[in-house]
């Protein structure tokens, strides 16, 4: 497995202009969803079921307020439900991100779960603080909840009281158990995930939207939580180049990954670095 020391998201995201990030659907700032939610997998699968293909914002809204297709009681929960898949996964075929993920996930239901994780990952402050505390964690032993809830303090710097951190280890540790990298109820074990093409994949352009290239794709922390080291995922990106999910190349130790199925000319005109003024 890759060093847990480069887990370092914010880094990452950081470095990107504020618009170019929002663009593609990153999200950073002192809250997070996992204060009150998980990332929701079961909810997130009867709203893609209840949407299915192409659809804007306004579609995903209109099914979960209107359609009640998340079977909840009130309108309240239904408005505040829709709020918080909103935060996770953008729900906006503009976000690049979301759009890439939505087709991904209708075609590839074996690599829902880590598609999720990923997306949420790029989306959640709170459970990209969460990550190196599950990473760290040997497969076969008990994750430690303190070094989850030292790696969040760390984050908030005071901002979330006890109970409030607690609650966010919780949803957390509930979030890596539905990705499949933890298992059991009170005690949580931990588990290899299974990296799958679609999720290599995905993994691997959202190090591309942040100015990774070549082997350093393989790197990333996106690409860390797939619990296999680079070699691994080179040879899971080939099989991800014969599904026409990537394009891959490579001569020696230099790889070349490409996305021309994924990208439009604009965004990838616009990870070029030729940023328009409309941006």
């Amino acid at each position: 497995m890759s060093p847990v020391s480069g887990l370092n998201f914010e880094s990452r995201i950081a470095g990107l202009p504020p618009k170019l990030a929002s663009l593609w659907g990153f999200r950073s700032g002192e809250r997070g969803t996992h204060t009150s939610r998980t990332i929701m997998l079961d909810e997130l699968s009867q709203l893609l079921d209840a949407v299915p293909g192409e659809a804007s914002r306004r579609d995903y809204a209109q099914a979960v307020t209107e359609g009640n297709c998340l079977g909840k009681r009130t309108a309240a929960t239904r408005k505040l439900s829709l709020q918080r898949l909103t935060e996770l996964y953008g729900l906006d075929a503009r976000l690049l991100l979301f759009r890439v993920f939505k087709g991904l996930w209708g075609r590839h239901e074996a690599s829902r779960p880590l598609l999720a994780l990923l997306l949420a990952l790029a989306r959640d402050p709170l459970l990209r603080a969460t990550a190196r505390a599950v990473v760290a964690t040997p497969f076969g032993h008990e994750l430690g909840r303190q070094a989850m809830k030292d790696a969040l303090s760390g984050i908030v710097e005071g901002r979330l009281n006890d109970a409030t951190l607690d609650k966010v280890v919780r949803n957390a540790s509930s979030s890596w158990t539905q990705s499949g990298h933890l298992q059991g109820r009170g005690r949580k074990i931990r588990q290899r995930v299974a990296a799958t093409p679609a999720a290599v994949a995905y993994a691997l352009l959202t190090g591309f939207a942040l100015g990774r290239r070549g082997r350093l794709l393989f790197e990333t922390p996106w690409a860390e939580v797939l619990d296999a080291p680079p070699g691994e995922l080179v040879e899971v990106a080939v099989d991800a180049r014969r599904l026409g999910l990537i394009d891959l190349k490579q001569s020696g130790r230099m790889i070349d990954v490409s996305f021309p199925a994924m990208l439009t000319g604009r965004e990838r005109e616009l990870i070029r670095g030729v940023y328009r003024q409309a941006v």
